[in-house]
């Protein structure tokens, strides 16, 4: 009797197994060339043109961060620490030239003082000059004009926080708004507690100021409770009329930094601190 080998393929058989060979090949040189026959679509391949504009932009955005715009604000120029100048554009000489001159306890006037100790480009003192502030007593040396009218004796001065909006009026000078603006500004601050708080009500010119205390003075002067700088916290701080909140935070963060505020004129060196208010804000401060 005949046996059949178990590894003999008919016709059939053998024709599929070479169709399936094929097929492999077939597949396998498919995913050879996969890239060539079916190209990406969309964003999984970047034409040149679209690396350079991709370039570009990184370009621009790191000139952008170079070329940072620091907001300026109104600042004393005796006062420029070394970061203040950099923000300014000023050069490092620059920078030590304005500080050698005020190690000699000399101070910066004008903008021509400014000009002439720090010798800066006149691009530069035009671009930054009209955020010089000065402190009032140099405005008024430079601007004060003859007062036109005499100034009363003490004791026949009225008193600044009972006049009414019909006695500013009557002052030359103060209209109906600057009268309101008057009396809203010593309710804000809780009343006048010195002659020179009057410096702070916006749009008051220094004769007028004159003609208005050669009249009125702060008679009945109740003093408020001084707070401690160095020990008070930032809430306390904002009850000051001329801190806000971030202000005093500022200034809690320095008294830490620095152990303790030694003088008030230290506060200057406070990036944002209106150095120009000095005399009043300390009437509600005190370092002891």
């Amino acid at each position: 009797m005949k046996t059949q080998s178990h590894f003999s393929l008919n016709r059939n058989q053998r024709n599929g197994i070479v169709f399936f060979w094929v097929l492999i090949v077939l597949v396998f040189i498919g995913l050879i060339y996969q890239d060539l026959l079916f190209p990406p679509k969309g964003n999984e391949v970047f034409s040149q043109e679209q690396a350079m504009l991709v370039q570009q932009k990184i370009d621009s955005l790191k000139e952008a961060k170079t070329n940072k715009v620091f907001k300026i604000y109104p600042f004393n120029p005796n006062f420029i620490t070394d970061y203040k100048g950099y923000t300014l554009g000023m050069s490092v000489e620059e920078i030590e030239r304005l500080h050698n001159y005020r190690e000699q306890e000399q101070w910066i006037n004008s903008i021509q003082d400014f000009k002439s100790v720090t010798q800066v480009s006149d691009s530069l003192l035009n671009k930054i000059s009209p955020y010089f502030k000065f402190p009032d007593w140099v405005k008024e040396n430079r601007t004060k004009k003859q007062s036109n009218s005499q100034s009363l004796p003490s004791h026949l001065k009225k008193d600044l926080n009972q006049a009414s909006e019909e006695d500013l009026i009557s002052v030359k000078g103060i209209g109906e708004t600057l009268a309101k603006r008057i009396i809203r500004y010593k309710i804000r601050i809780g009343g006048f507690i010195d002659d020179s708080q009057i410096k702070d009500v916006y749009g008051l010119a220094y004769d007028v100021e004159e003609n208005l205390l050669n009249r009125f003075t702060v008679k009945d002067k109740k003093k408020p409770i001084l707070i401690h700088i160095n020990t008070a916290t930032v809430l306390q701080l904002t009850e000051i009329p001329y801190f806000d909140y971030e202000l005093a935070r500022s200034i809690v963060n320095y008294r830490k930094l620095n152990e303790k505020i030694s003088s008030f004129e230290e506060l200057i060196k406070i990036d944002g601190f209106p150095g120009h208010k000095i005399d009043r804000i300390r009437l509600y401060l005190t370092l002891e």
